[in-house]
Parts: structure tokens; C-alpha cells; sequence
């Protein structure tokens, strides 16, 4: 799930899909599987092979694997793809958001039941000053995005997002009922975090989660690491596949259309989006982050565990709340059930083997990271190239990549 509401950025991404052409049936040709992994998860690597087999267009993958703090799972695939590249990520970057988030409120920072706009007063108009900030984490906020839409440079921008929503008349009755808000949910709770500490989510993750780690995964990336970044890939479908695409549309009207800025004179285009250097320089903290699968799988096992001797940087009563699910219904966005989280994805409904306080986040090319604590198990999955557009933005490979995985572990 990058996740069920995903769905609103993957039909922004069907342009992006245009772009590519329709490749042929069949197989992929994908480079031979490299990497390594420990004794008794061999069977992961067998099953990242036969995945990528199947498929008739590589996605330029990468799958890590943390247990305990220890990285037991290292692969990548693809042409163009190594351990060190670095992908963009989409929502992904929403865990590292709300990792940092969790940490604010695990410190005493923030409150969950405290009111938006007490921290940030311009935004308590139109019905939304009785707004929470558990009920912002929650995607509840009614304002998923704005009356005509963003550019690309202004969706870059989490500052001007914050601005334009801060006036912005709600969608829905604020607190009332659930919407993924897929390009704007870092911006809000970004802001809230700024009047709650004077600085940005991006100089909090970097100064307390990506550089004490090492972490390969940027809010931001530095000019100096473009050259290890490798472009965001279309989606190739077959002419199938491209015919059913074609068929669907979205209403520029529409509430979907809203969420996946769809809505403005230039609708955005997620592989254009992830490919603008504007982007991955300030990055946005919706689905602007760039990384490894190293990088996310790190973060994780780090979040729930002790690496390196350091201590889990969230405590068990912190990873309960922020897994706990907040939401089960209908988005109102995309008309798919779903359940969430505060900020982070309820994963265990989609994904069975997964513990009840397992959080995380997929993005939209079909990624997926996220942490189990009762397996102390950490997962990262990236891609370069998107899938077909789904109801759940994790891709489909997912189930069984992740089954994969429990079974060595259980084994091991």
C-alpha cells in the first residue's frame, strides 16, 4: 500500500506510464540476481529471482532484509541497478516523516490530542481550528490538497504547500472522516512540527536519525550524491495492459483528482515529479525522499532495535500508538476499504505474517519498508520503475517476497 489510497498517485502516474510505450509479453530480461544473503534465507533470494523472472519489464529492484539489527538479506537486481543506487522513493519518505514525528511526541514535544491549530494558528479557518494532530496523522484533515491545484516546484515546497492548505476551505468536515492525503500530509504535519520547534522535519531526521546512522536515504539529496541517483522509470505496460489503462480517467473535478493534484492546469506527472532535481533537493516529506533499500531497511531495524549500540530509537508504548490503527472504512478519496495508522500504514490486514504492531509505508512504484517488532524484523523493497497502478500501492510482489522472508525466519 503505497498504500489503498495510493491509488490517487498511481493515476497521476498513468502519463508517466504513456511515456514508456507498451513493451511485448513474456518474461523479463533480468540480470542475474547479485548480492547476499545469511545462512537459511536462501529461499529469499530463489523467490526475488523468480519474481523478477516473471516479469516482462525489470523493475531495477533492491531487497534488504534486517533481523535483530543485523542485515541478513542484501539483493539487487537489473541493469541499472546496484546496491549503492539510490531510487527515488515516493511515499516511503511518509515512515521517515512520521518516524521523526513519533520521536517529537515520544519526547514530550507534541501532543497527539493537542488542536493544530494551537501550534499553528493561520490554519484554524474553515471549520478546521478543532482539528487534532492525531487526527492530522490520520489523514482526517479534509484537506488533501487545494482549489487549482500545485506545480510540480510548488509540491517541491513543503512551506508553500503549508501556506496555500492553511486558508484552504476542508473538503470534508474536518476530523469526520478518512482521505489519503498522498502530496500534502508531510507539508501539514511538517508545519506543526516547525511552530512546534522552530525547525523542519528534514534538519530533525537528518541531525537525529540519518547521519547518526549513516543512512542512505535523504530528505534532500545533496548535489554531490546525484551521480549514484538513478532516474525514475515508466511503467512499460503490454497493450493489454496499456487499453485498460486508457480507459480510466479521472474527473478534474473530483475529490482523486484533488489528492493526486490532478486538479491544476499542468496535472502532475509522478515519474516527471521524481526525476526533478527541484524535488530531490528540498524533499518534500509527502513522497519526496531518494534512498537505497539499505537506507530504509537501517532506518527501520533502528526504529524498533538496537544497532551499532544504540538503543531503538522509538520505545514499545511509541510503536504502539503510531501502529495502532486510527481508521477502518472507506476512504473517501478513492472509495477503497483501508486501514491507518498515525502517519505509518496499517500493514498487518494486508500483509498476514506480520506482527499486530508492524508500521511502515509503501510508495508509488511499488516499494514498500517497514518494521515488525515482534520478530524485530526489518523490510525494504525498492523499484525504479513502476507497476501497474493499484488498490494497494505496495506492489503485488510484495505477498511473496515477504512470505519469503517469514519462512527463513522461522526456519533460521
Amino acid at each position: 500500500m503505497a498504500h489503498q489510497g495510493e491509488a490517487a498517485q498511481g493515476e497521476a502516474a498513468q502519463d508517466g506510464a504513456a511515456q514508456g510505450g507498451a513493451a511485448q509479453g513474456g518474461a523479463a530480461q533480468v540480470d542475474a540476481v547479485r548480492g547476499a544473503v545469511a545462512a537459511g534465507f536462501e529461499g529469499v533470494r530463489d523467490e526475488f529471482a523468480a519474481v523478477l523472472g516473471e516479469m516482462h519489464e525489470s523493475p531495477e529492484a533492491q531487497l534488504v532484509v534486517h533481523v535483530g539489527g543485523q542485515r541478513v538479506v542484501d539483493l539487487w537486481a537489473g541493469g541499472g541497478t546496484d546496491a549503492d543506487t539510490l531510487m527515488s522513493v515516493f511515499s516511503i519518505t511518509k515512515g521517515a516523516t512520521h518516524l521523526v514525528t513519533a520521536l517529537l511526541v515520544q519526547d514530550g514535544v507534541l501532543d497527539l490530542d493537542r488542536e493544530v491549530s494551537s501550534y499553528w494558528p493561520e490554519f484554524g479557518v474553515h471549520g478546521k481550528e478543532r482539528l487534532t494532530l492525531r487526527e492530522l496523522l490520520a489523514h482526517r484533515s479534509g484537506v488533501p490538497g487545494a482549489d487549482g491545484g500545485f506545480t510540480d516546484e510548488e509540491l517541491a515546497d513543503d512551506r508553500v504547500i503549508a501556506a496555500r492548505l492553511a486558508g484552504q476551505r476542508p473538503f470534508w468536515e474536518p476530523g469526520s472522516a478518512y482521505g489519503y492525503h498522498a502530496f500534502v500530509i508531510g507539508a501539514l504535519t511538517g508545519e506543526v512540527v516547525r511552530r512546534a520547534t522552530g525547525r523542519s522535519i528534514q534538519e530533525i531526521f537528518e541531525e537525529r536519525v540519518r547521519a547518526p546512522y549513516g543512512l542512505d536515504f535523504y530528505l534532500g539529496l545533496p548535489e554531490e550524491l546525484e551521480a549514484r541517483r538513478a532516474e525514475t522509470l515508466p511503467l512499460r505496460p503490454t497493450p493489454e495492459q496499456a487499453e485498460r489503462l486508457a480507459a480510466r480517467t479521472v474527473d478534474p473535478t473530483s475529490i482523486l483528482a484533488v489528492a493526486g493534484n490532478r486538479n491544476g492546469p499542468t496535472p502532475t506527472d509522478l515519474v516527471e515529479f521524481a526525476n526533478n532535481r527541484t524535488v530531490r533537493a528540498l524533499g518534500p516529506t509527502s513522497a519526496g525522499g531518494v534512498g537505497t533499500a539499505r537506507g530504509v531497511a537501517a532506518m527501520y531495524a533502528a526504529a524498533i532495535g538496537e544497532v551499532d549500540g544504540r538503543a531503538a530509537l522509538l520505545k514499545p508504548e511509541t510503536i504502539v500508538e503510531f501502529a495502532r490503527p486510527q481508521f477502518h472504512g472507506t476512504d473517501v478519496i478513492t472509495g477503497n476499504e483501508d486501514v491507518f495508522g498515525l502517519g505509518f500504514e496499517e500493514l498487518t490486514a494486508l500483509f498476514r505474517p506480520l506482527g499486530p504492531d508492524a508500521f511502515g509505508h509503501s510508495g508509488a512504484t511499488g516499494s514498500l519498508g517497514f518494521a515488525d517488532p515482534g520478530s524485530g524484523l526489518a523490510y525494504a523493497y525498492t523499484r525504479r520503475r513502476f507497476g501497474l497502478p493499484s488498490r494497494y500501492g505496495a506492489g503485488p510482489e510484495n505477498h511473496r517476497l515477504i512470505a519469503a522472508v517469514y519462512a527463513a525466519l522461522r526456519t533460521s
